[in-house]
């Protein structure tokens, strides 16, 4: 066998699609995985079970592997630059997956480079964070001796899905994040219109692809929805938003799918609230929306491969998360959502139902954004049990 070894350090649901995208490709997986019943370990045959964070288990998780990749960003940098120096590609780099890593880092190095951030510090108690939050008022002509308007604080390292997010208005609400010990960052609360997401892929050889920009709807924190394209964003503004995600990537020496979280403000300007390093669920929607995957040209890209093309198939597509409830067999809702729309594509993760757990999505598209939208709607929530008819 002439083809290559991937291995993929995470077991969790981006793995379990990378791995599906490669299959066609006749790319083999070896995948270090939590436990043996992570979504991607039901699925892939070459598996270890090991602990990410313990240099050894890498090394010798490595060996036979042509490239190492990722479907987190936990694992500590410098055990990647120890396989980095015997010889062990890793894609994306250590110098590059710090900035998803460490939101101080990032913020920093983006600022450096000329990208638009909200205001942003790093703190160092309750009483900096409202110093911080009165600079803000200020900087707004609001009366110095007010604390000021909301800020958000983030713990700079392992924080996803709302987790090791706060806001708050006042020094005594800001007493929690500092009580873990970890450095936390301090940024203002940006008056914003909607979320948005820039998708791009850079190879080694630096290609590069963007998809069209998205709107990404959260619900307490967790992404609900994502349309693609963004609706009624301006072509001037998508342009800006992608330049910049192609700008992140190449700076910072990025290899495979980066993902720029971004807020659309009112005064009509984009900025960077996140990255992220991997496929990423801002992207789901490729898989039936686009004429190739996040998923396969992350692969293309951390093998060197030319990359797909990043078209969306048809006007408007649609991906809504499917999010565990009290209604545990899910499988018994696919009767009436394919029977009811023909053009459905449902997405499951093979996890345990919890209450709101990320279990799966589903896609739609076609050219009619109201019935697109009302459709994807429609299946996440009769498979979460929330609707029944």
């Amino acid at each position: 066998m002439t083809f290559p070894v991937i291995g993929m350090v995470g077991g969790g649901q981006l793995a379990r699609m990378t791995h599906e995208a490669g299959i066609p490709l006749g790319i083999r997986f070896k995948l270090l995985s939590d436990t043996p019943q992570d979504s991607a370990a039901q699925v892939v045959r070459d598996v270890v079970v090991g602990d990410y964070r313990d240099l050894d288990t890498l090394r010798d998780f490595a060996r036979g592997c042509d490239v190492i990749t990722f479907d987190h960003e936990h694992v500590p940098t410098e055990h990647l630059r120890a396989l980095e120096a015997e010889g062990i590609p890793v894609r994306p780099g250590p110098d590059a997956l710090v900035h998803a890593q460490d939101k101080g880092v990032m913020r920093a190095r983006l600022s450096e480079i000329g990208i638009p951030c909200p205001r942003h510090r790093i703190v160092a108690d309750p009483a900096d964070v409202a110093r911080f939050a009165r600079e803000g008022a200020a900087r707004e002509g609001a009366a110095r001796e007010e604390e000021g308007r909301p800020v958000v604080l983030k713990t700079v390292r392992g924080g996803y899905d709302g987790k090791g997010v706060w806001v708050v208005s006042s020094e005594a609400e800001a007493a929690e994040p500092f009580r873990a010990g970890v450095p936390v960052l301090a940024e203002e609360k940006v008056d914003y219109v909607r979320e948005l997401a820039a998708n791009v892929v850079r190879s080694p050889h630096g290609q590069a692809v963007a998809y069209p920009v998205v709107e990404s709807i959260q619900v307490d924190g967790v992404c609900d929805t994502v349309i693609a394209p963004a609706p009624g964003l301006s072509p001037e503004l998508s342009a800006h938003a992608q330049e910049m995600a192609l700008t992140i990537a190449r700076e910072l020496g990025v290899i495979g799918h980066l993902a720029v979280e971004l807020f659309e403000t009112r005064d009509g300007r984009v900025l960077v609230n996140e990255l992220a390093m991997r496929p990423h669920n801002s992207g789901h929607w490729t898989q039936d929306g686009a004429v190739t995957s996040q998923f396969a040209n992350h692969l293309r890209a951390v093998l060197d491969l030319p990359l797909g093309d990043p078209r969306p198939r048809a006007p408007w597509t649609v991906m809504a998360n499917v999010l565990g409830g009290d209604y545990p067999d899910m499988y018994q809702g696919y009767l009436h959502c394919m029977a009811r729309d023909p053009r459905l594509k449902i997405h499951m993760y093979g996890k345990d139902v919890k209450p709101g757990r990320k279990v799966g999505h589903v896609n739609t598209y076609g050219d009619d954004l109201a019935d697109v939208r009302e459709r994807a709607a429609h299946a996440a929530a009769y498979l979460r049990g929330t609707i029944t008819e």
